[in-house]
């Protein structure tokens, strides 16, 4: 059984392998936006922030 890729992933893996020099510009944007360092300083904020979720987010009573 063969498993789907799609034309984007075709094209996009035949285009990396053919300009390699890419993936050093690719590496910059990812750091841009995900691959951030994280402390226990900065998670501890982020938990304290949290707001407790409804059971039923659709819910329109209180």
């Amino acid at each position: 059984m063969a498993i789907y890729e799609s034309d984007h992933t075709k094209f996009m893996r035949e285009w990396m392998a053919k300009h390699p020099e890419e993936l050093e510009e690719q590496k910059k944007g990812r750091a841009l936006w995900w691959d951030k360092p994280q402390t226990l300083e900065t998670q501890g904020e982020y938990d304290a922030a949290k707001v407790p979720a409804k059971a039923y987010p659709y819910s329109t009573e209180g």
